[in-house]
Order: structure tokens, then C-alpha cells, then sequence
């Protein structure tokens, strides 16, 4: 039995959605895969129910309208949440930017830890196809929450990432409020001040094959703020407390 859910949001990703659930399901074989498609106009979501019928490790969950890659996400972890057998809850991009042959190599470095981050920055710069004005804002953002939160991650706004699935159920998720970048600063500074055990695993990005681009200048202007919300709902501390006594640390140490 499965005991991974790869969470792969779509809009309008009809091109890409056959070959991404294709390649995850080849990669790993302990995974199941579940498209949350946001009623997409040009038919991604009846392309994923054929997929589904076909495969049983295929999962759909249907929205009625478009709300944002966070509501779509804090939708799948519920759905995860729900189902005992998985241990492992991963986000993954549709579009290729996330190798599916890593999936693997995170669910392996979630083993000893509670939350592993797909890093593009950690040890180096490994992104393909992006100019050098986006490159320059991923990694100014990544300084950026770094100097106010304290958290000490390379690649805080990735969307590449394995939770477990302890992490997930002890965050309060109606409490999570953002979108886009700022939902993935978020979700990491909530299980880091937690006192999860995170760590980064080196990946390689490279820009979508398929398709356009969901960035947008709300979605970093949202990022810009939620930074000071969160050192403010955490008191202003830039470091967590104690280890979560659900972490893999915390086994450790009583271990």
C-alpha cells in the first residue's frame, strides 16, 4: 500500500498533467498522486478523472473555482489527513519544474526529519531557463525572510516539499491565511516554530515546459508582508522554543 500523497495543484495544466502523474508514479512507487484542480476552462480536471479511472493510484479533487495555490494545498492536506496511510504529504508543481525522479530523495530524507524542503539554493544555485531578474528576486526573497524571521533556510518560498504527516496534523491549518510564496513561508516558519525537525535536500529547477506562468506582482507583494505577520504571531521570537514532541528529534533524544 501507498503510504506517500504527491498534492499536484492544477489550472489550466492539461498539457502537462498525463505526463507529470505518468513520471511521479515511475519514480516513486510507494506514492499515489492527487490533482486538486480548480475547475480549469480547458479541461485539466476531466483529463485527471480519466487518469484516475485508470489508475488507481490517481486521485481528483474537484473545486469549484480558482482560490489560490494555498487553498488548493491546505484542501489536499486535509484530504491526506483523512487517509491513515499516508505517512509522507508532498507538494509538487504540475509543470515540470519539480523532477519527479526527486521525489524519491525527499521521501528518503524524510526518514529523519519532519519537513524536507526541495531546495534550489542550498550548496549552490541550480536553476535552468530563468532570466536573471528572477533569479535575482527568488534569491533576494529568500535573504529576505531569512534577516526577518530568523529562520535559517536557503529556499524558503520553494513549492517542492515532503511533510510528514505528524507536521500536518499539528498545524492548525484553518489558521493558515496566504497564497503563493507567502503560503509556503508560512506553512515552514508554522512547523519550524513548532519545533520540527527541517532540513533542505539540494534540487535542480528548471522553468515550466508547458503553459504560462501563475507568478504574478501580488503574490510577492502578499510575500513582503506576511513576513512581519509572522514574527509578529510568534511574539517577535526568531527562534523556536523547545522540539515538537511529535519530531523525529524529539524520538531521538527520548530514544
Amino acid at each position: 500500500m501507498s503510504d506517500t500523497l504527491v498534492i499536484v495543484p492544477t489550472y489550466n495544466e492539461k498539457e502537462n498533467a498525463e505526463a507529470i502523474a505518468q513520471a511521479v508514479l515511475a519514480a516513486c512507487p510507494e506514492a499515489d498522486l492527487l490533482f486538486v484542480d480548480d475547475n480549469s476552462p480547458d479541461g485539466t480536471g476531466q483529463l485527471a478523472d480519466r487518469l484516475a479511472a485508470e489508475n488507481p493510484r490517481v486521485h481528483v479533487m474537484h473545486r469549484q473555482q480558482k482560490q489560490g495555490l494555498g487553498r488548493a494545498y491546505l484542501a489536499g492536506f486535509r484530504w491526506a489527513l483523512e487517509r491513515p496511510e499516508y505517512r509522507f504529504v508532498m507538494e509538487m508543481d504540475a509543470d515540470f519544474s519539480h523532477d519527479p525522479k526527486a521525489v524519491p530523495q525527499l521521501r528518503a530524507a524524510a526518514q529523519t526529519a519532519d519537513l524536507v524542503l526541495g531546495s534550489r539554493y542550498v550548496g549552490g544555485i541550480r536553476v535552468i531557463n530563468w532570466p536573471l531578474n528572477r533569479l535575482i528576486l527568488s534569491t533576494g526573497a529568500g535573504l529576505y525572510v531569512r534577516l526577518i524571521t530568523g529562520m535559517p533556510f536557503f529556499d524558503p518560498t520553494g513549492g517542492f516539499k515532503c511533510f510528514r504527516r505528524e507536521v500536518l496534523a499539528a498545524i492548525d491549518l484553518d489558521k493558515i491565511h496566504s497564497n503563493g510564496y507567502s503560503f509556503q513561508i508560512e506553512m515552514t516558519h508554522t512547523a519550524w516554530h513548532l519545533g520540527f525537525r527541517i532540513v533542505e535536500s539540494p534540487i535542480t529547477f528548471e522553468e515550466r515546459r508547458e503553459g504560462q506562468s501563475k507568478m504574478s506582482g501580488g503574490i510577492v507583494n502578499e510575500a513582503l508582508w506576511m513576513v512581519w505577520k509572522l514574527l509578529a504571531r510568534c511574539g517577535y521570537r526568531r527562534r523556536p522554543r523547545t522540539v515538537h514532541p511529535q519530531s523525529v528529534a524529539a524520538g531521538k533524544t527520548a530514544g
